[in-house]
């Protein structure tokens, strides 16, 4: 039915099969690796490990349009309660993965925890999902928004032309392949640098910020939970906007085969991250309403660069540069951590075997990254980028709110599994039913697009049983899929 186990054997002289369908040792099984074996290094260590998170979580969001919220709660005190509420419910699910991470020790997060709860079936579908339309979309969006920024300084008194965006945005994707291709150590410093950047980025504003309020500028702060009456819709999906900008905080999960010491640098790692973004977004939320009004931020396009504009004058074209590297190391965190989920899914045999190799000079996962290139580039010159994201960004909660449900699952299912790290159970309860509760919520409130992303889902069970269950395929079928 699954592809058999194969032999690890070198190809071409460059590459070398990793685990093949899951079941041999793995690298912190304690059996011994087989002779001549290549594995991907544990290269990831507590900062390297802070720096994934945080420099994937913090993207052009924060810096760019946080009206979502505000427009859907009414009132400056309602949304900074939700950016703190969002941030708590993210830490919970943060540390769910924590636990999950510490106790089944393979990479590709969602993917492999779907896949020990409850089977192959609802993991491939994760993964196709992934594969073919969420990760390629989710890099175009966050690329393109890498394009405009870093032409926004040459472009000052005009238009940014759309060809040169998406042009700069190709060589941008390009970059970050290569980097991922080439070193897992040189990936992990620039990620890094950049998480600094985005740190001093989110400084620049929270700093102005203080000294505003220190100068007694707090009239937008009074009676700050009056305004427009939030609605029963509204409030969820300002709820909804506000973990979707925290959304990120699960990509070291992807990575647990070469985090060291896995059962102390993960747990610490996520909550060091979720802290140091929460307080982050939270302060500049309040440093961009010490200076902007409600209004006015409901009608800006980039509320930082109207903040900067205000505060700092012509230091303000630093602010595009920040955004920009933001935007960048977010691509980087998104494609480092991808790319295990594949690699692990061809590895199990759920995708085809070249995405199982690593390269035997560069330990990376050379194939599982650059697969990613080619749909990228077709999803950034398609056009249709936001339509797809809002078509599926309802398939993100509802796995993630299955991953969670599978830890409570699996604590009566192996009762005796190891668990160096675990969190009292009603912090999966309540994180499982927040998710799920947004997924119903998508579902009555948008039902055509949501309807579509839900059909696309679906697409992946047909496939389930075409590519992986169905035995009898054609000769030149089986050798494409490489079994």
């Amino acid at each position: 039915m699954f592809r058999k186990a194969a032999v690890t054997t070198v190809s071409n002289g460059s590459y070398l099969q990793g685990q093949a369908n899951g079941r041999l040792p793995s690298m912190d099984s304690g059996q011994p690796a087989q002779e001549g074996k290549v594995v991907l290094k544990k290269k990831v260590t507590l900062l390297r490990g802070i720096s994934i998170i945080i420099g994937t979580i913090i993207g052009a969001g924060i810096f760019i349009s946080p009206k979502g919220i505000l427009k859907n709660t009414g009132s400056v005190g309602m949304s900074l309660t939700v950016w703190t509420v969002c941030g708590i419910l993210s830490l919970f699910g943060a540390l769910c993965y924590a636990e999950l991470g510490t106790c089944i020790k393979k990479s590709g997060g969602h993917y492999t925890y779907i896949l020990e709860a409850f089977g192959p079936l609802p993991a491939f579908v994760r993964v196709w999902v992934e594969l073919l339309i969420i990760r390629p979309a989710a890099t175009a969006v966050i690329s393109l928004a890498f394009g405009r920024y870093i032409l926004e300084p040459f472009f000052m008194q005009c238009e940014i032309p759309e060809l040169a965006i998406k042009l700069i945005t190709a060589v941008g994707i390009t970059l970050v392949m290569v980097l991922n291709s080439t070193s897992v150590s040189w990936s992990a410093r620039i990620q890094i640098f950049l998480t600094f950047c985005k740190l001093v980025a989110i400084l620049i504003i929270i700093v102005p910020g203080v000294i505003q309020l220190i100068k007694g500028e707090t009239q937008h702060f009074k009676n700050a939970f009056a305004g427009n009456d939030a609605s029963v819709m509204g409030l969820p999906l300002a709820f909804y906007s506000g973990m979707y900008a925290y959304s990120g905080w699960f990509y070291l999960n992807f990575v647990t085969e070469e985090v060291e010491n896995p059962e102390k640098n993960i747990p610490l790692a996520i909550c060091i991250s979720m802290i140091i973004v929460t307080v982050g977004y939270v302060l500049t939320n309040v440093a961009y309403f010490t200076t902007i009004s409600p209004g006015e931020l409901l009608l800006s396009k980039a509320v930082a660069v109207t903040f900067a504009e205000r505060l700092m004058g012509s230091f303000s074209l630093a602010v595009p540069v920040f955004v920009a590297l933001s935007c960048f190391g977010s691509m980087n965190g998104g494609i480092f951590a991808v790319s295990r989920m594949f690699f692990v899914a061809s590895r199990e045999g759920h995708l085809p075997e070249i995405l199982s190799m690593i390269h035997v000079r560069k330990h990376t996962p050379l194939p599982a990254v650059i697969v990613l290139h080619p749909l990228t580039m077709i999803m950034l010159f398609n056009g249709d980028l936001y339509s797809l994201l809002n078509f599926l960004s309802f398939a993100r909660w509802l796995f993630i709110g299955l991953v969670v449900a599978g830890l409570i699952y699996l604590r009566y299912k192996r009762p005796d599994m190891p668990r160096p790290f675990k969190v009292p159970l009603f912090i999966p309860a309540l994180f499982s039913f927040t998710c799920l509760f947004m997924v119903a919520l998508s579902l009555y409130s948008d039902p055509v697009n949501t309807g579509i992303g839900f059909a696309i889902t679906l697409t992946g069970v047909p496939a389930y049983y075409l590519f992986i269950v169905w035995d009898k395929k054609p000769k030149l079928f089986r050798k494409l899929l490489g079994k």
